[in-house]
């Protein structure tokens, strides 16, 4: 027995490589748990970021719901009140802003046979109307225009003279040469693709359903066509002036995959790049670009005209290596995003007082501070920052400093990213027109990101640089509060037949656009 016993006694040699391999799979184990309860978070949990420490309001992410807790806590007055000053409307009624369409008005009367009373047979006379309001639709329709233009010439001089002067009467230039496209039937096109992100494989059995055969081919060529020949100038144009009249820009991208491209997989990304205005511009600019990979050398080379000034983005290293004339600007809703996801994946019972939700408390109050600056001029706003946010940013970094965690889990990337960003970070203080976050570009790309989860990749090279243009000709209209469709549509009846000394009267910024284009305000 003392011989079996003594077999079974641990090797007392390998004991401390087994409790050290113990140790790793335990700290593996709580990863993989970790990312675990982020994913579930992510997946079935609120898709926005509105956490808020414990013991704090909720305004930074949740401004809608933290004003209506205000008014909910709010002193209510007396009923008769409420009689006396305002009537209300029943509960989800509103009237909406009708003004810019046409109205039909239908009226329903009694025929002459049939306005008797029906107790004494006496003669029945109008007291009043009852009224309300129905918006119509109305479906595409289709029609076919011929365009005969006119040709004359001089009988006397064809008789008599060695030449004969040919003449044709004024009409509009053809927007494709031998195509039946349209500038309202391309418009439309553009529109549902770029604007409604409607692919054009759909739009092709649409189309059909209507008794109009267009193949996707020729649709996607038609835009491609339109894009290179004419929108080109509107989007050369935006690009020149982005580069050369802001000193203050935001920069994104996201991946887009292309499936025939030279030497390339189909399977490899590719990258739609998105450069824009910051919010000192009166007219805001939006400019995509197309490029095969994520290197520096794309960012470089597009804003090699961008002498100075100030490039806002999300931390990516190679919008870090532009020169030492432009400084480079990081996000604080990206250091934020990183704690939020930690305290995601905790447990509920054990997120107060946790250290990734101290980390979101410092940060929730640099938000609470902008919104407090948010009315300022921007020079009243870098006063303040510098008085306020900046000796609370680098509190934030003293504590950064202080803590220690794991480098892979989720608090130890939150920890890490905050210390490598932090130059970058703090560069917001320098300026009041710069923003905390850079959200400004990622609202700019999302229609592209929306788009892309619908029409999924572009066939060839000449197609996504096509839609670089057309996505930065929209979303610059959009910004400057132009009906994107219409405008569109507007650019392609004028442009065949304009001179580029024109091209100023055109653009999104032009204040010579006509009205119709312009969104109206509504009032509910």
């Amino acid at each position: 027995m003392a011989k079996r016993a003594d077999t079974q006694k641990p090797n007392i040699e390998t004991l401390p490589e087994a409790l050290l391999a113990i140790k790793a799979l335990e700290q593996e184990n709580k990863l993989l748990r970790e990312e675990l309860a982020l994913e579930r978070a992510r997946r079935f949990g609120r898709s926005s970021e509105s956490h808020v420490a414990s013991g704090q309001q909720q305004f930074v992410f949740n401004e809608a719901e933290s004003l209506a807790a205000k008014d909910h806590l709010a002193t209510e007055p007396e009923v008769e009140q409420v009689i006396k000053e305002h009537k209300r409307r029943p509960k989800g009624k509103r009237n909406a802003d009708l003004s810019r369409f046409e109205v039909k008005r239908i009226d329903y009367e009694l025929p002459e046979d049939k306005r008797v009373c029906p107790k004494c047979s006496g003669g029945l006379h109008e007291i009043g109307t009852d009224f309300r309001r129905e918006v119509i639709y109305i479906p595409a329709t289709y029609h076919v225009d011929e365009l005969h233009t006119h040709v004359y010439s001089c009988r006397h001089c064809q008789a008599h003279s060695d030449s004969t002067p040919v003449i044709r009467a004024d009409s509009p230039k053809a927007l494709i040469p031998n195509s039946i496209a349209s500038a309202s039937l391309v418009s439309q096109i553009i529109a549902d693709k770029y604007v409604y992100h409607l692919p054009l494989y759909r739009q092709e059995v649409a189309f059909a359903s209507d008794g109009l055969a267009l193949s996707r081919q020729t649709i996607s060529n038609w835009v491609i066509n339109t894009a290179n020949t004419w929108l080109f100038s509107i989007y050369d144009a935006i690009k020149t002036r982005l580069l050369k009249s802001h000193d203050v820009l935001c920069a994104d991208e996201t991946s887009v995959q292309v499936l025939n491209e030279q030497g390339r997989k189909a399977s490899q990304k590719s990258y739609m790049w998105l450069y824009r205005t910051g919010a000192d511009a009166i007219h805001p600019l939006v400019c995509f670009e197309y490029q095969t990979t994520r290197s520096a050398a794309h960012p470089r080379n597009f804003l090699k005209e961008f002498t100075s000034g100030y490039l806002q983005s999300d931390g990516y290293q190679g919008y870090h290596t532009l020169g030492k004339s432009i400084t480079s600007v990081g996000c604080w809703a990206h250091a934020r995003r990183y704690f939020t996801d930690a305290l995601k994946a905790m447990n509920k019972e054990s997120r107060s007082g946790s250290l990734p939700e101290e980390g979101v408390r410092y940060l929730d109050k640099l938000f609470l501070l902008e919104r407090e600056f948010a009315d300022l001029e921007f020079t009243e706003r870098y006063q303040k920052r510098k008085e306020l946010s900046e000796p609370l940013a680098q509190e934030f970094f003293r504590w950064v400093n202080q803590v220690s965690a794991l480098p892979k889990s989720l608090l130890g990337k939150a920890i890490n990213y905050a210390k490598e960003q932090r130059v970058y970070l703090l560069n917001v203080f320098a300026d009041g027109r710069l923003e905390l976050s850079n959200n400004r570009a990622e609202r700019s790309i999302r229609p592209f990101v929306v788009g892309r989860r619908n029409w999924l990749f572009s066939n060839t090279p000449k197609g996504a640089e096509a839609s670089a243009m057309i996505y930065s000709i929209v979303e610059t209209a959009k910004e400057n509060n132009l009906r994107a469709h219409d405008y569109i549509e507007y650019l392609l009846e004028k442009l065949p037949s304009m001179k580029t000394s024109e091209l100023e009267d055109v653009m999104p910024w032009s204040d010579k656009l006509p009205d119709y284009i312009k969104v109206q305000k509504t009032t509910t």
